[in-house]
């Protein structure tokens, strides 16, 4: 019985590996996937290093730490101080933004996740899972703080 179920098995994945249509699919799920995580982005009518200096400045008056990155980057990353409200884990939130020029000036995308580690007594104790953050006001406040750095309204 096995062995007709292997041998089945490996006659519907020889018939599916051929398939256009097969690939198509994983393509497609892979696109989705990607456009759903892909962050939120605003241009500014400023010059790059003055958009990142207003991002920089906003995202440490938010509570974020600088990580990595820089002007000559057009990126930087940067992470929230751990929130341990329970005794169970504890919760942090990633921000990675990038800089780069549009013909209406300069783009600015940021992207957020949420980092949790689940601090329980089982085997897995230590491993944390990161998730990217869609619906947050933190992109809408975050784009308003540089604004307001700027003195300059952004575009959508």
């Amino acid at each position: 019985m096995k062995a007709f179920a292997l041998l089945l098995l490996a006659a519907v994945l020889g018939l599916c590996a051929g398939c256009d249509t097969f690939s198509d699919a994983t393509q497609s799920v892979r696109q989705q996937w990607e456009a759903r995580n892909a962050g939120k982005t605003k241009v500014y009518k400023a010059d790059k290093r003055a958009v990142y200096e207003a991002a920089r400045a906003s995202a440490e008056k938010l509570g974020f730490r600088f990580l990595r990155g820089g002007p000559a980057q057009g990126e930087f990353e940067a992470i929230t101080g751990l929130d341990r409200t329970t005794m169970q884990g504890s919760r942090q939130v990633r921000m990675n933004v990038s800089i780069g020029d549009n013909d209406q000036g300069t783009t600015l995308t940021v992207k957020l996740s949420e980092i949790i580690e689940d601090n329980s007594f089982n085997r897995d104790s230590g491993t944390a899972t990161e998730t990217p953050l869609r619906d947050t006001p933190y992109y809408e406040v975050f784009f308003r703080q540089v604004a307001t750095a700027l003195g300059k309204p952004a575009k959508s």
